[in-house]
């Protein structure tokens, strides 16, 4: 108990070194360059203690839990005796790691709908758009997309494919929906790549990825085990600009059988 009790601590007095340019930035700019007072100083430094404690818990959380479950996982799935099940002893192929990408596509969907972010952003797309932007249609948007990437993401680390074949291509395929999705959107969904690699989603997909490269037989960590988060951001983009492009294109069916 005093050993979590030090490590809380110690993670916390990080945490306020880690916050302490950012305080001196604001901080800064409010009294030298606009040299006006700060207006409910009381309620700003109540908040910021708030948030150096918030994130000193969720810090150490993170490593006394999740990194560990993400890796526990990874190492059950892709254990030889559950993979082949009643064949133990044969070569394994891609194939065999079903329940793997199964595993990923759910956490990849579970963890961006979870994501405080990615609630943020849709919140205020719907409201700026006056509710033509679902709150719920674009989360589910994103996290069918982040799903998709992360299992992708998986299927690369258990065959050992370069990440750039991946990345590339990818991102030519954003180019191309780009220049036929609705101007609208293009720019929320380029955002949303980004609000999902978050507070919730990273660290379980950085663990599943590290822990499927030490797992899997050939995988090297280093080389292998990085490279889930760009997926977690690249494919996001894709599923809401074709969630747009399909909206648009229901609704001017919709307009041209009322016509008819």
């Amino acid at each position: 108990m005093v050993h979590i009790f030090e490590e809380l601590l110690f993670t916390i007095a990080y945490t306020v070194w880690d916050v302490a340019p950012i305080v001196l930035v604001i901080f800064g700019f409010q009294l030298v360059i606009l040299r006006k007072p700060i207006p409910n100083l009381k309620k700003i430094a109540t908040g910021f203690v708030l948030v150096l404690l918030g994130l000193g818990f969720f810090l150490e959380g993170l490593e006394a839990a999740l990194f560990p479950l993400g890796r526990l996982m990874a190492q059950q799935l892709t254990d030889p005796g559950f993979v082949a099940g009643d064949q133990i002893g044969r070569v394994l192929d891609w194939r065999d790691y079903h329940w793997v990408y199964l595993f990923a596509f759910a956490i990849g969907f579970s963890t961006t709908i979870a994501e405080p972010s990615l609630l943020a952003v849709a919140i205020k797309a719907n409201q700026v758009s006056a509710g033509s932007i679902g709150i719920w249609g674009l989360r589910i948007a994103v996290a069918i997309g982040v799903a998709i990437g992360i299992a992708l993401g998986v299927y690369r680390i258990i065959t050992g494919t370069p990440l750039y074949w991946y990345i590339i291509s990818g991102y030519v395929f954003v180019l191309l929906q780009t220049m036929f999705a609705p101007r609208m959107i293009i720019a929320l969904a380029y955002d949303s790549g980004g609000v999902t690699t978050s507070t919730v989603t990273v660290p379980l997909v950085a663990a599943l990825g590290l822990g499927l490269a030490s797992t899997v037989p050939g995988r090297n960590p280093v080389l292998d085990g990085f490279g889930l988060i760009a997926f977690a951001s690249l494919f996001p983009i894709m599923s809401v600009l074709a969630y747009a492009q399909l909206s648009a294109w229901l609704g001017k069916r919709s307009i041209n059988t009322k016509a008819q």
